[in-house]
């Protein structure tokens, strides 16, 4: 496979799925303490990744959860934020300037304050009262999240399945890699169909809206200099269909939760006007070991390693580095 290096990525997903036991000890703390929020901070792909999580919680349990985007946080504050407020963080680096602020904003506030990343003396591991710590560049954090998530929604009597899911998460490395086996040849002719194509148009809904904002914004637009729009497919017929032509390119994101009709009614629309219309849907895909149930909460992580072997295609044949920037992290603003 292309630009892909499978024992790395092997031990960083290994690296992931086994934060399990201390996941699960400090969230029991927490419950056991009592909190009466949770904060789901992050800036970019990190807090658009924040989203399956509070979606799922939204459709599950009782307890205030929100994500926050860190540097609106900061200024912008949150009156229910306080020694009651439990406040999750991830970073890949561990060094990101809005979410090491927002950091020091939720502990000002007496929050209880948790990161994921994959540096332990980076200021995000640093800065919080706890930090789970993975091999160095895991992404994504899906894994972590879906256990936290998990385990706190089960300690609450909201998810019966939660021991089930998490033992056959243990399998996840391996599903992983076959997933980006499978991917790859489709991969390698989008990208070759799409070499100079200059916009695209994303959809998708329910816990993949996040991933669809993430792979348009922090993909497309960041890593490979490409316009697009981005919209939920609830939202797909109040305003952005009007941009769709006989040539534009779609690209619709298609998970298993309930929200799988919105999105086909998108794509059913899509293709009766355009001609250049891209499903990626994590049907296609066995999972072999994990359960039918679960298959909807994994959508963003199978996605993710999916549209992870596009990047790489679009990098070749377009002569673009996914490394390359003209402005993130080189001018100051």
């Amino acid at each position: 496979m292309l630009g892909f290096n499978e024992p790395e990525f092997l031990a960083q997903v290994a690296s992931a799925v086994g934060l399990r036991p201390q996941i699960e000890e400090v969230v029991d703390r927490l419950v056991d303490e009592g909190f009466d929020s949770l904060l789901l901070v992050g800036a970019g792909g990190t807090y658009a990744q924040m989203w399956p999580y509070e979606h799922l919680a939204r459709r599950h349990s009782t307890l205030d959860v929100r994500a926050a985007i860190a540097a609106e946080l900061v200024v912008s504050g949150d009156a229910r934020l306080g020694e009651r407020t439990v406040a999750v963080f991830t970073s890949v680096s561990g060094t990101t300037d809005d979410s090491i602020r927002a950091i020091e904003y939720c502990k000002s506030k007496g929050a209880y304050t948790i990161s994921f990343t994959g540096y332990p003396d980076s200021p995000v591991a640093t800065k919080v009262d706890q930090a789970f710590v993975s091999q160095p560049k895991t992404w994504p954090f899906d894994m972590q999240m879906l256990l936290f998530m998990g385990r706190l929604l089960a300690r609450r009597g909201e998810f019966d399945g939660y021991d089930q899911l998490a033992g056959e998460l243990a399998g996840i490395p391996e599903i992983l890699v076959e997933v980006a086996r499978q991917a790859e040849s489709k991969a390698a002719a989008f990208a070759e169909a799409h070499k100079d194509t200059g916009y695209h148009f994303l959809i998708g809904g329910g816990n993949l809206w996040g991933f669809t904002y993430l792979y348009s914004m922090c993909i497309l637009e960041e890593m490979q200099w490409l316009r697009t729009t981005r919209v939920h497919s609830a939202e797909f017929f109040h305003g952005s269909l009007e941009l769709l032509e006989e040539d534009t390119s779609v690209i619709i994101f298609q998970g298993e939760d309930e929200t799988r009709p919105l999105t086909d009614r998108a794509e059913a629309f899509a293709r009766r006007v355009s001609k250049d219309v891209t499903v990626f849907d994590t049907r296609d895909y066995p999972l072999t070991g994990i359960s039918p149930e679960f298959r909807g909460l994994l959508a963003p992580l199978v996605l993710d390693t999916v549209m992870s072997r596009v990047s790489k295609h679009l990098e070749r044949v377009r002569d673009h580095s996914l490394d390359l920037r003209r402005y993130y992290r080189v001018m100051d603003y």
